[in-house]
Order: structure tokens, then sequence, then C-alpha cells
């Protein structure tokens, strides 16, 4: 049986569809430019006060009802250590192609290793960046990023949600800015591969000759001369017969 430290959890199905159907476009988001590294370290005190708070809350709740809240509140401290380690351990990055997230999340109890989790969603697959703030949130001014996904709407629980961030914001414009920029290539693709066979077809053949102005006057000129030849010759020709006889 695998001990917990080699358990990984790695949810990139969407990768694995896509490389399989097309060429390497994603095989290897890891290799992709870094465009965005989000920050979390600056939140990691108000991050763990926030969980802290939760925690105390469903210990008070579970003292009145079972009285569970006293093993809660024991566990307090390993709670804390565990929150320390995870969040520190997270790393959020906005490629060229995709949102990788990656955490390494301790076990309930951390001596018997970690679990390891990695994320990545192909940028073409979101829908938006939502940001959230809770009212207990708010007091600790902690901040929850919501990756939706596009296409077929799945439930809620399906969306990648990180808390955390320091600069949220910062984060939902680099992904905005870059899905806008990918757009606006695919447009410019679609325009060139249409406009291409028509600008071809439309255009002079290479090699036609092309006659100059003043040619084409001489050519019509000559061409009335010969006109007003052939009327003089058939007016000559019919004067005989209309004359008088005497």
């Amino acid at each position: 049986m695998e001990s917990p430290d080699e358990t990984i959890e790695i949810n990139i199905l969407e990768r694995r569809l896509l490389s399989g159907s097309t060429s390497n476009e994603y095989a290897s988001a890891d290799d992709d430019t870094v465009l965005y590294s989000a920050s979390f370290e600056e939140m990691e005190d108000n991050y763990v006060k926030y969980q802290t708070a939760l925690w105390i809350l469903y210990s008070l709740l579970l003292i009145l009802a079972w009285g569970i809240g006293v093993f809660m509140l024991l566990y307090l401290p390993i709670r804390r250590h565990i929150l320390r380690k995870d969040f520190r351990s997270r790393k959020l990055y906005v490629t060229t192609n995709a949102i990788i997230y990656k955490v390494i999340r301790p076990v309930p109890f951390p001596c018997f290793g970690v679990l390891k989790k990695e994320k990545h969603v192909l940028l073409p697959s979101v829908a938006d960046i939502v940001i959230e703030q809770g009212y207990l949130q708010s007091l600790f001014g902690i901040y929850s990023v919501r990756i939706e996904n596009a296409g077929v709407r799945r439930p809620a629980s399906d969306d990648v949600q990180i808390q955390g961030i320091a600069h949220p914001r910062a984060f939902r414009k680099a992904v905005l800015t870059r899905l806008s920029n990918m757009r606006s290539e695919g447009f410019s693709r679609q325009a060139s591969v249409t406009e291409g066979p028509q600008s071809s077809i439309s255009g002079p053949l290479p090699g036609a000759w092309m006659p100059l102005p003043g040619d084409m006057i001489l050519h019509t000129l000559r061409e009335v001369e010969s006109s007003v030849k052939k009327v003089q010759a058939l007016i000559e020709k019919q004067a005989p017969k209309s004359a008088p006889v005497d």
C-alpha cells in the first residue's frame, strides 16, 4: 500500500483530452512561459487567524451539541501548524495556455505525510474569475477566488476555489487579459485565412500584359479611322446609282 507521501492528486483531465485529440499544444503547461505569479505570503497571518476563528466557532457549537468540541479545541495547535504548512506551499501561476495551482497539504496528523495536489485549468475553458468575500472573511481581509468553467455548466463545487490570494484583482486582470489576447489572435488568424484566397483571385495574374493608356488611345483612333474609311467607300459606291438619267 502506498504511503501518504506518494499520494498525488492531479486534476488535469482537460489537458489529457486535448493532447489526445489535437497536437501537443497543451501537453506540458509547466514548460509554458509564466505570465503572472500570484502572491500568498502577505496574507499568511490573516488566513491562519480566519481559519482559527472558524475552528473555534465550530468547536463551541459541537461542545453544546455532543461535547466533541472539547477535543477540537485541544487539536487547535496542530490545526494551526497544518494551516501554515498548507498556506506556505501554495503556488499559483498564469501561463500562456493554462492556470496552474499547486499545494502540498499535510494530512490531519502530520507524522503520516502530506497530500500533493496539482490543478491545471486550460485558459480556453475559463469563463470568468469570481472574487468573493464573506462577512467573516472581510473582518480578516481574506478573499476567495473562484475559477468558473466555460461550456456545459457544472456544479459550483467543481470550480477551482482558492483562498488567501494577496492581490486577487491583479490575478483576475492577468487571466482576462491573456484570454482577450488569445481571442484576438484567433480572430486575426481566421481573417487572414478567409482574405488570402480572395486577394489572390482578385489580383492580376503574374505575367499578364496590361496595355498602357497611350497605346489604348492609339488603338481606338485606328479603329475609328478604319470605320470612317468603310463608310466613305460605301457612299462612293452608291453615288453613281442614284445619279439622274438624261
